[in-house]
């Protein structure tokens, strides 16, 4: 599925490939590559608890930078019932590079360059530049998503009060 009219880069609209994703319904199965270039089925390894999917452009841009160490530093006060993941189309060995040079221990910092199996499911990939677009989804440990906000530009950063509150309601829900 492919669709224009949702978003401009660089003053000229863009092609998204994949459907978006809605509240309530079932997050659909993904794999990424870690920083070692391992698959990984996040919602698989991560079962059990809320989960914030950041998707982001590219970490070597100044508001992916701050967005992923923002969450970062939330991270460290949200416990371990809650993880962040934070996905990009940029190469494995470039987002370990970043992680260190950042210092960005508590997201997971995983890859969609390989099959952009993420960006196609959750309406996340620009086709023309195979880059994601900027979103965020709360999945609650038993797979459904909770919330879902989709940055209207690449440049706009999320919500991180609203992205925060949903993950721990997903928790609170499930006691």
């Amino acid at each position: 599925m492919e669709r224009q009219g949702l978003l401009n880069v660089g003053g000229k609209d863009v092609t998204i490939v994949g459907p978006d994703i809605e509240v309530g319904q079932k997050a659909p199965a993904f794999i990424v590559q870690d920083q070692d270039w391992n698959d990984v089925d996040v919602l698989a390894a991560t079962h059990g608890k809320a989960r914030i999917l950041a998707a982001v452009p590219s970490l070597d841009t100044g508001v992916c930078d701050r967005e992923t160490r923002r969450f970062n530093q939330e991270a460290a006060q949200l416990g371990d019932e809650i993880v962040i993941v934070t996905i990009s189309a940029d190469l494995p060995y470039a987002q370990k590079r970043w992680c260190g040079a950042a210092g960005v221990e508590r997201v997971m910092v995983a890859s969609d360059h390989h099959s952009v199996d993420f960006g196609t499911k959750y309406g996340c990939l620009i086709k023309e530049r195979r880059i994601l677009r900027r979103a965020v989804f709360v999945v609650d440990k038993d797979d459904t998503v909770s919330y879902v906000a989709y940055m209207p530009a690449l440049g706009e950063e999320p919500d991180y009060t609203a992205v925060l509150q949903a993950a721990k309601d997903a928790l609170s829900q499930q006691a």
